[in-house]
């Protein structure tokens, strides 16, 4: 196969394995065609009011101050005296978006949600925004809007400020929550002249929705333990009092009002979201009003966790609840139907009414989830062949009659507590079926998948034995055999299209299930050289053969465990650090080796540190930038001889020093809450956008081109830095140096060519194809090295499996205000920074080792599908939602490594090779 023709079917079929995860696992849960359901008692409110404080944690709000007084009094007042509280326990993905779905209707967002950013709506659903007779809202333009555009008719009405105002480096984010209630009051006031307004507002089934996103910028600001997210929680307080007497006042007192106070997700120690931390996942329920139970003494209770006593709440009952059960309890406080997705449990301790209506209310929640459950049977049992077909036996067709007869029964019968018991069972029942019928395929679908692997990895060895290896022998090809062969697994891969198209599958499940035809076609072609490599293994030293295999897989074990274990990592380098003590290298190059080892042991301490942006240390990113600068005067002196090439050395060191003023000048301005200066973040985009300039202009001489790359990445790495991170591409940067030289070594220990002088290595000289080698046994271990040195250079510095991983501090430099695309593309060039050095030092020790790319690049491929196929079968969908977000991101790096090494090989041969002419000015020599 021709290379570019290998890697473009590498490519494809690397794509196929990363969104078979979502089609596999993570696939939309939604259904539609269900009958709305609705309680037919009348309810105890009219109206509802919640209010969302964004990015609230429950011991935030919860705690005493150090002198015993509430953070929030009248909040604190109010759980005490007039309503009941709990903890809302939320889901991964601990975002904005996904919160207010769950709160708002019920369901948890599916992971389909991810490629729009948790913006936009992916799927329809419905909402009690949606139920209501009006719904008017006011806060953020990230959350407003998608409610509005998911509603049926026109009456959600969002009021927005505007996306600029949602600036971290702001003087204070409180602001956007005064906003909210000042917009609040001015509706109410304007709507006694506006007639209209008026009676919309004295309708029923009316909801107003206040979205406080301020406590969340001012976490991410300046972290939750701050005095700034402290009072911001404080005007929140004063603000939720005042709006809630505003509404009483306006509807006369009339005992009809119903208020809800939580949060759509937590907030880490240091202010990020997104993971499955408990001070992410617990948030705030307070509830109040009209059908709202008063709070309930109580002389002892028991949770896991310890926070009653430290928030002096021992006496009174906390009600815990999902994220999803706030959706049923809105529904049912106003009398609307309840959402047609929700899978929320109806909380009945929450309600203060007559047990035959929480027995209805909590039937009609039955009969709204049992309905979602009958359409997701039907449409299994359409597209699957009936003798292929196994129902969900506790809810057979009769058992649900008989579960809906026998709770009608004992409502009739006023037995309320035995139907409330019926209905929970029946709930647990058609969400354990949803969830049977959602994963029917998983089985089936996880084969296939798994045997395109195996089947995939297999032919690349194949691949690396044939073409760069002298362990076979050319075999003449037998035209008859590969005919027969051809049609045998032709006539295989109609058979499989033919079953899937009679159950008229989606076509993904084609893709997933017709690709091991192609794929073990390709192996199977390949018998003759499987049979040379028998013979030739066999010939070997069973102890010797044994012995490379265990140390293959114990090195490809430590990559997998470095992913849950940082430190994993640690022991790697240490191993590594011992690398020219074991092959007895150091005999012939003692002070590489000696540096070599103190690289690799300096190296070894990043994965000990705890996760960047925890700690801001803006110093040390002073103190690298410095370092920077300090190690480019010393490799001026004997490196540089032209004086063009001085100049874009001069102005890539011009770079550092001033990406080093920007970080120190930026961070203070915010201290001071000035916000970003605008030279300063003029400054970083123009830094961002000539390194690669400057880099291209600079000579190609393998020591120049690769220190003007790491000064190139270095400019804009600092200006993403808030603490030790920035020291980490020096060090990387300079182990890969002395890899390249040990390398050189490793080779002239062999005997295996004469050694290239790297002062005078060219990127630019093109190698003659000739002088290419056959691949050695010592090439498997430079493949590893080159792995092992992408995962620690992706984990040295933090866990980027998991969102909470992230700190928004990073981008201040280049921009303060809110924006989820952008943020998160500076973000993810921070993380392929020392990627791309990695990847340079490979593609140099590739070429001064005289090994074509594309033979090193498969045993490469092949160490990384071996991880993946490992993360493939690791991946779940069940137990904590911690672990379900841990196992999906780690699948899906180790996919996107991959792919992305892929890109990086031509990348790092474009950063390596070309280089930009600039044209020279004549000199005219006066005569």
């Amino acid at each position: 196969m021709d290379i570019p023709v290998f890697i473009l079917a590498a490519l494809l079929v690397h794509c196929v394995f990363l969104v078979s995860i979502f089609d596999i696992y993570f696939s939309s849960p939604l259904v539609h065609g269900m009958t709305p359901q609705q309680t037919p008692l009348p309810p105890p409110a009219k109206r509802l009011v919640l209010f969302v404080a964004d990015g609230l944690r429950a011991d935030s709000l919860y705690e005493l101050n150090s002198n015993g007084t509430p953070q929030a009094p009248y909040l604190r007042g109010i759980l005490e005296n007039n309503g009941s509280w709990g903890i809302s326990h939320t889901r991964v993905p601990t975002e904005s978006r996904p919160g207010h779905v769950a709160l708002i209707a019920g369901f948890y967002e599916d992971v389909s949600a991810v490629a729009k950013g948790w913006k936009e709506n992916p799927v329809e659903f419905d909402s009690v925004f949606n139920e209501s007779k009006y719904t008017w809202s006011w806060g953020s333009p990230d959350i407003l809007p998608m409610f509005a555009k998911g509603a049926t008719g026109d009456h959600v009405y969002t009021f927005c400020y505007a996306a600029e105002s949602e600036d971290f480096g702001a003087q204070d984010a409180a602001k956007l929550d005064i906003w909210v209630f000042d917009h609040v009051k001015s509706f109410f006031n304007s709507s006694r002249s506006n007639q209209t307004l008026f009676s919309a507002l004295n309708e029923e089934k009316v909801v107003l929705f206040l979205h406080l996103l301020g406590i969340d910028t001012n976490g991410h600001a300046h972290r939750p333990n701050s005095r700034e997210y402290k009072e911001n929680i404080k005007k929140v307080d004063e603000g939720v009092k005042e709006i809630a007497s505003i509404i009483d006042h306006f509807y006369g007192n009339d005992g009809k009002t119903a208020f809800i106070l939580t949060s759509d997700h937590g907030m880490t120690d240091w202010g990020s979201h997104g993971a499955g931390h408990p001070s992410e996942t617990l948030t705030p329920l307070i509830v109040w009003g009209a059908g709202i139970n008063y709070p309930q003494k109580v002389t002892s209770q028991f949770f896991e966790d310890n926070f009653l006593k430290e928030w002096k709440l021992e006496n009174l009952k906390r009600l815990d609840v999902n994220q999803a059960d706030i959706a049923p309890l809105m529904a049912s406080l106003i009398g609307v139907p309840f959402p047609l997705n929700s899978v929320g449990t109806l909380p009945l301790e929450y309600l203060n009414n007559s047990a035959h209506f929480k027995a209805e209310s909590m039937f009609t929640n039955a009969v709204q989830i049992l309905e979602q459950f009958k359409v997701k049977m039907s449409q299994k049992k359409e597209n699957t062949l009936s003798f292929l077909f196994t129902p969900f036996k506790p809810l057979s067709e009769s058992e649900q009659i008989n579960f809906l007869k026998k709770i009608r029964l004992y409502i009739q019968q006023q037995k309320y507590n035995e139907a409330v018991s019926l209905c929970k069972t029946l709930i647990n029942l058609a969400l354990e079926g949803l969830s049977y019928y959602h994963t029917y395929d998983r089985l089936f679908l996880g084969l296939s998948i798994a045997m395109s692997f195996v089947g995939w990895t297999t032919y690349v060895i194949l691949v690396i034995i044939k073409t760069h290896t002298n362990l076979t022998k050319t075999v003449p090809t037998n035209n008859k055999k590969s005919t027969v062969l051809f049609y045998g697994f032709a006539f295989a891969g109609m058979i499989i299209a033919f079953f899937l198209l009679i159950q008229t599958c989606p076509w993904t499940y084609y893709v997933y299930c017709l690709l091991p035809v192609p794929v073990w076609y390709a192996v199977v072609r390949e018998i003759p050289v499987i049979q040379d490599l028998t013979t030739n293994v066999l010939s070997l030293r069973i102890g010797q053969s044994i012995g490379f295999l265990l140390v293959c897989i114990l090195g490809i074990e430590i990559l997998v465990f470095s992913f849950f274990y940082r430190s994993a990592l640690t022991v790697g380098l240490l191993v590594f650090a011992g690398w020219p003590v074991i092959t007895q290298l150091w005999v012939q190059a003692k002070t590489r080796a000696l540096i070599w080892t103190l690289l690799c042991v300096l190296l070894a301490i990043f994965p000990l540190m705890p996760v960047v942006g925890r700690e801001p240390n803006i110093p040390l990113v002073i103190a690298a930038g410095l370092l920077t600068l300090l190690i480019s005067c010393f490799s001026l002196a004997n490196k540089y001889r032209n004086n063009e090439d001085l100049k874009v050395y001069f102005y890539q060191m011009l770079s550092i020093a001033l990406s080093t003023y920007v970080v120190s000048s930026t961070h203070d301005s915010l201290k001071k809450k000035l916000g970003l200066p605008v030279l300063n973040q003029i400054i970083s985009w123009m830094i961002l956008v000539s390194s690669p300039v400057l880099l291209l202009l600079s000579p190609t001489f393998l020591f120049q081109r690769l220190f003007s790359i790491l000064l190139s990445l270095m400019s804009t790495y600092l200006l993403l830095s808030t603490g030790y991170e920035a020291l980490f591409p020096l060090v990387l940067f300079g182990l890969m140096f002395v890899w390249i030289n040990m390398e050189q070594e490793a080779l002239q220990r062999y005997g295996l060519s004469l050694k290239p002088k790297l002062a005078v290595f060219d990127f630019a000289y093109a190698v003659d194809i000739t002088q290419f080698r056959e691949l050695h046994l010592d090439d498997v271990r430079r493949s590893f090295f080159f792995v092992f040195f992408i995962v620690t250079a992706f984990f040295g510095t933090g866990n980027i499996a998991s969102i909470n991983s992230f700190d928004p501090a990073s981008v201040y430099c280049f921009l303060t205000v809110f924006s989820p695309f952008m943020m998160g593309s500076l973000l993810v060039l921070k993380v392929v920074i020392p990627f791309v050095l990695v990847s340079c030092a490979f593609e140099a020790v590739q070429v001064t080792t005289q090994l074509s790319s594309k033979s090193l690049f498969l045993i490469v491929l092949v160490i990384s599908d071996i991880m993946a196929l490992h993360f493939f079968f690791l991946v779940k969908d069940y137990g904590s939602w911690l672990d379900i977000g841990t196992s999906i991101s780690h699948y899906v790096l180790v996919m996107s490594l991959t792919i992305f090494m892929m890109l990086m090989n031509g990348l790092a041969q474009l950063l390596t090779t070309q280089r930009l002419e600039l044209p020279r000015r004549t000199k005219h020599h006066s005569t």
